[in-house]
């Protein structure tokens, strides 16, 4: 069943439009001229799969998307503007699957079902503690205030993701045109220059023959190098694919020296600020944990989050669980202890979201600043070594003539 765009008039004349579902464009104008509607535009409102598999690029992600979306359907909801007209200017303002979803979405709602349930219907754009948040505002019926501390949540979350990529960039930026340059001059330019030399002298100096042998060996076994490397790339992606090899690799994360500080930082201020908004809007704390759990990519917190909802559950304080887990940092067990004594709990868990979103983004820009002249001087050294062993035959085979 395909999704339609229709712009038309209704019985008295004023102009409508918004989505219907329907097998073809025919049976679609024959529902909408029962309803009453004269059909002036129908447009077929294509997914992904049926425009079929095209190269595309986009600097905004489904998350930023959604995290925009919330925003402004809040700011047309709380002007006063109808559901189903805010979530067709939503649907006009983006493009592809989430266009598609958005007017899927936007059809269920026409047809009676609730915004939380038809957004609960794609759990890959619309995540469980935003599809809770959306229930409990339309049952308390402040579904735009709700709406509001949901955007301001997303586009917080999605600010600290941002300046941890962006202090990235720059360096993988480095590593990759460094490793590709040193790739070509080893396969490309060297070879020929080391072959001239080689016939003009008996003896080459020792960085000259160290390049030859790696020039030599990439020539030889480029092929089967690179085919091994793909291989272990395939398998350590496989493996990583797994619970037990995800579980792995997210704990092996936690533990680092520098990164690991910075990851449990993190993840403990997104654990802070859904909490705390679920808490702010209403939910009990056992289903924000649950949902905090959910919402965490990191399994080594969800599972945290699991046992600690369980025995928060069977009467334990949120404290002592969180301290039995064993993988929250001190001060946030004190906050929530603190926080939860005092009556002020989403407060406080905002305070240690800003606090940790602080320090992450102040340690990322750190590494960055300390990352970025360690890989100037590394490609600079890998340059120099080649031209020396470039320079230093041509070197002596003059001193000789």
């Amino acid at each position: 069943m395909a999704v339609f765009s229709y712009t038309g008039t209704d019985r008295t004349q004023a102009t409508v439009r918004g989505t219907i579902a329907a097998d073809t464009p025919r049976q679609a104008r024959d529902q909408l001229r029962a309803e009453g509607v004269r059909v002036r535009k129908l447009v077929t409102c294509a997914t992904e799969q049926a425009r079929g598999w095209r190269p595309r690029f986009s600097l905004t992600s489904t998350k930023a998307a959604w995290a925009t979306a919330v925003h402004e359907l809040a700011m047309m909801l709380h002007a006063g503007i109808p559901m189903l007209d805010a979530l067709d200017t939503l649907a006009e303002q983006n493009t592809g699957s989430f266009q598609a979803a958005i007017l899927n979405v936007r059809d269920q709602v026409s047809a009676g079902v609730s915004l939380a349930e038809a957004l609960a219907k794609r759990p890959d754009l619309f995540d469980a503690a935003s599809v809770h948040m959306v229930e409990v505002g339309e049952n308390s019926g402040t579904l735009d205030t709700v709406l509001t501390q949901l955007a301001d949540f997303k586009r917080r979350q999605l600010g600290l993701r941002d300046s941890v990529t962006t202090a990235m960039v720059y360096p993988l930026f480095l590593v990759f045109f460094g490793g590709a340059a040193g790739l070509f001059l080893m396969t490309w330019v060297l070879p020929p220059l080391l072959e001239n030399l080689q016939e003009t002298m008996d003896v080459l100096p020792w960085p000259t023959r160290v390049a030859k042998a790696m020039s030599d060996l990439l020539l030889s076994y480029g092929w089967l190098l690179a085919i091994v490397a793909l291989v272990c790339v395939a398998a350590t992606v496989m493996v990583l694919r797994t619970p037990k090899g995800k579980r792995a690799l997210h704990r092996a994360i936690l533990k680092l020296p520098i990164i690991g500080p910075m990851a449990i930082k993190q993840g403990v201020s997104r654990i802070a600020m859904i909490i705390a908004t679920l808490s702010r809007s209403g939910v009990e704390l056992t289903r924000a944990v649950e949902l905090a759990g959910r919402s965490t990519d990191n399994l080594v917190f969800r599972d945290a989050l699991e046992q600690c909802e369980q025995r928060i559950a069977a009467g334990e304080e949120v404290s002592d669980a969180l301290r039995q887990s064993e993988a929250f940092p001190p001060l946030a067990i004190r906050v929530f202890s603190v926080g939860q004594e005092s009556g002020k709990l989403d407060e406080m868990l905002f305070r240690l979201a800003e606090d940790y979103d602080s320090q992450v983004a102040t340690s990322s820009a750190r590494l960055t600043a300390l990352i970025e002249p360690a890989l100037i001087l590394v490609l600079a050294a890998m340059v120099g070594f080649l031209l020396l062993a470039t320079i230093l035959p041509i070197l002596e085979a003059g001193n000789v003539m």
